[in-house]
């Protein structure tokens, strides 16, 4: 903002604590008590043929724009659901009434009653008999036309972006039908929702850095949640059948376009199932959603066309390597060739990495973002998947895969691993990999492997970012987009 800009808002600033003293001073309230509506104004756009003139309506909301021309006035009022019209004339209101209406700034919230007519425009319009100043606005809003554009901005202050650009609400709206949406299938098929801890003595469930804190009373320290699996793995062993949880996780790890430090994930477990079961969830789930919510099938993200209809494209990870770089890792038979493939395409390595994870680097670098139509991509290397039950075929593998659109994962699932011995061995790995400086590998839960001696019935897990599965929905190009307070720096 130039200084120039400055000076002006800070004037503007002035002029309207200017008026909020004056109206103190005639002992007119500026932030009101309750005010009774008796509709909401999208209601009265829709209809309007069924008011007769003479009806009162009252109405409440922000002022949008005003225009004064002497003795009469025009005004725009926004809810929650739209914009109307409103007429205020000084013959109706009288002198003292019609004089603070016309001083109104646009930002205020008002009460009105009147009643319904048309312009000679044929614009809906309610003429004023009656109104209320409920909040007085002591900043301007970004100008109407240019609105509030500076990214970073718009982001600190959403309550700002919230009212004047009003394509950034309707993403929430949507946002809120999805999840209701996924919320509904579940809860038609029978899945319990539940809630698990969001601090944690071990950070399991996934292979990320946690935030750690400590707690005061118990003088230990705690890690925040980076995934709920671990704790919704223990109901499967305790006896629930078909579990979710809608909630959100916090990992340590940087921000980008596809990742916020907070994030919301829907998790499910369902007993005596597979991977395959977790696909033909996942499809049935993002189906209903794009039918129930978007009303089509056939949506465009970032200016790619994707068929959401169902059967989706399946292929291995190995598959998908060699279709797109060339390469064919079912003839790489030991970590030497793996490394030289991996030194000839330039990956970066680290001196631990295996076979399995060489082949996963492949796919993330040359394979991932090419996946614009959705492609389940199954059987992961098993040294990327500790919690996931291997191929009975080929034990380097496992029974996992990832949903892919427009090149984003979307969801993560496999059979789960519940054999409590095979289980143990895989965290005792992960326990040298953390020793070799690997602070996203798994730690060692006990507990679990206890719980998991009890006895845990073959199950399918499946987790789905929600964040991203509304990028997807709502052509949202950041994932800050789609969280109404995404993580920012401290204001300088």
């Amino acid at each position: 903002m130039s200084e120039e800009e400055l000076n002006e808002l800070n004037e503007l600033r002035k002029e309207r604590r200017k008026k909020l003293k004056e109206l103190k001073e005639k002992g007119i309230p500026a932030y009101s008590e309750k005010y009774e509506r008796s509709h909401q104004v999208q209601e009265i756009l829709n209809n309007f043929a069924d008011f007769d003139e003479d009806t009162t309506i009252s109405l409440a909301g922000r002022l949008m724009a005003v225009r004064s021309h002497g003795k009469a006035s025009f005004a725009d009022l926004a809810d929650m659901s739209a914009e109307i019209q409103l007429y205020a004339k000084e013959d109706d209101l009288g002198v003292e009434l019609y004089e603070l209406f016309a001083s109104l700034d646009i930002g205020d919230h008002i009460g009105v009653e009147g009643t319904l007519f048309k312009t000679r425009r044929g614009e809906i319009t309610l003429w004023i008999e009656d109104f209320r100043l409920l909040a007085k606005s002591l900043r301007p809003l970004p100008e109407k036309w240019h609105g509030l554009t500076d990214v970073e901005l718009r982001y600190r202050q959403r309550y700002v972006d919230l009212i004047v650009n009003p394509e950034v609400k309707e993403t929430f709206i949507t946002r809120s039908k999805i999840i209701h949406s996924m919320r509904s299938y579940l809860e038609e098929e029978d899945f319990l929702e539940v809630e698990t801890p969001l601090m944690h003595t071990i950070a399991g469930g996934a292979a990320a850095r946690p935030f750690v804190t400590h707690h005061n009373a118990l003088d230990m320290e705690l890690y925040l949640r980076i995934a709920p699996e671990l704790y919704l793995k223990r109901l499967i062993v305790g006896g629930f059948e078909k579990v979710f949880e809608i909630g959100k996780n916090l990992r340590n790890e940087g921000i980008s376009t596809k990742h916020n430090p907070e994030f919301t994930s829907l998790e499910l477990y369902q007993a005596y199932a597979d991977y395959e079961d977790m696909i033909e969830i996942t499809e049935n789930i993002i189906v209903q959603i794009a039918e129930e919510v978007l009303g089509n099938l056939e949506i465009e993200y970032q200016g790619e066309k994707i068929d959401l209809s169902p059967s989706w494209k399946r292929m291995t990870m190995l598959e998908a390597i060699e279709e797109e770089v060339g390469v064919d890792f079912s003839e790489v038979d030991d970590l030497a060739a793996a490394k030289e493939l991996a030194a000839e395409y330039k990956l970066e390595l680290e001196e631990e990495d295996s076979v399995g994870k060489i082949i996963n680097s492949f796919f993330e670098a040359f394979v991932e973002e090419k996946l614009i139509e959705p492609t389940f991509i199954i059987d992961y290397p098993l040294a990327v998947s500790p919690l996931a039950k291997r191929k009975e075929d080929d034990e380097d593998f496992t029974e996992r895969f990832e949903l892919f659109i427009a090149g984003n994962e979307i969801a993560n699932a496999f059979s789960e691993l519940n054999d409590p011995l095979d289980q143990k061995e895989r965290f005792e790995k992960q326990m040298q990999q953390r020793e070799a400086g690997d602070d996203e590998a798994h730690m060692m839960d006990e507990d679990f492997i206890r719980a998991l001696e009890y006895g845990m019935p073959p199950a399918g897990g499946l987790g789905i970012g929600i964040d991203r599965l509304i990028m997807l929905l709502t052509d949202s190009s950041s994932i800050r987009d789609v969280i109404l307070f995404p993580h920012m720096r401290p204001e300088k």
